[in-house]
């Protein structure tokens, strides 16, 4: 891997790391390749028995990179379209891995990184994370699974408040509504993590994959192709006016003004 994104494996454990500390690790181009490598290197490594990802550091993946999209706005008929598929099969490379996928977040999730953060398996985060699916604020729809995973983990209505309204939530509400599984202090995200990853990379490795298998058995007949379809729902809404004002607007610190075209 190189710098955007680091892999490394230690006594059974996979880390993935978001690496563009000084934007948040803000996924650009570059970055969403190199997290669909790395997950499929994760999922077909013999050595890694879990596989964590996390963020280098203020945050966790603060979504995608707004800027890129503003300076590549000519660009995104072709651009969308091959980051999508890259960041669909990172997105799948994660389910199907025969070994639980662990996210320890902190800082920002926003965007694609909280669609990421959806795929994991397991999901631990620092108490003071905020969270956001901020994609109607430069007038897109969310990617990654989020329009999947997230109506089944939170309930409909609610994942529509969170899709369509984009404000940010803190780690106590996504726990009460399903979405984490345990919120811990942020002095002691890592050791906690560092915890539950030994604990499973020294489990029964086959019984886990074959849990993960048959809980995803039914989920993942249909998950492709609801992948594909959300890829051109974005693509879309990247072709449009709004989007253009929406990233125009978050480039230069105002709000925007959208006008449903």
């Amino acid at each position: 891997m190189d710098g955007s994104v680091k892999y490394a494996v230690a006594d059974g454990v996979a880390t993935i790391t978001f690496n563009r500390p000084a934007v948040m690790n803000a996924l650009d181009a570059d970055s969403i390749r190199c997290f669909c490598r790395a997950a499929e290197r994760a999922a077909a490594d013999d050595s890694a028995r879990v596989v964590v990802l996390c963020g280098a550091g203020p945050a966790f993946v603060a979504g995608g990179d707004v800027a890129m999209f503003a300076r590549k706005l000519p660009e995104l008929a072709t651009l969308v379209p091959e980051l999508a598929n890259a960041l669909n099969r990172g997105i799948l490379a994660l389910r199907r891995a025969p070994k639980p996928v662990i996210a320890s977040v902190h800082g920002a999730v926003a965007g694609a990184g909280f669609s990421i953060m959806l795929a994991c398996d397991l999901v631990l985060a620092a108490v003071d994370t905020q969270f956001s699916l901020a994609y109607a604020r430069i007038g897109a729809c969310p990617d990654g699974g989020a329009t999947w995973f997230l109506p089944r983990l939170t309930g409909y209505q609610r994942a529509m408040e969170l899709m369509l309204l984009a404000d940010a939530v803190d780690a106590v509400a996504l726990e009460r509504c399903g979405v984490i599984n345990r919120v811990v202090a942020s002095a002691e995200l890592a050791a906690e993590t560092a915890k539950l990853a030994q604990r499973l990379a020294t489990g029964p490795a086959k019984a886990y994959a074959e849990t993960k298998a048959i809980a995803n058995h039914a989920l993942l007949q249909q998950l492709p192709a609801h992948l594909e379809a959300e890829a051109l729902a974005f693509a879309c809404c990247a072709a449009s006016a709004d989007f253009a004002e929406g990233v125009t607007a978050f480039t230069i610190k105002r709000k925007p003004l959208f006008k449903g075209a």
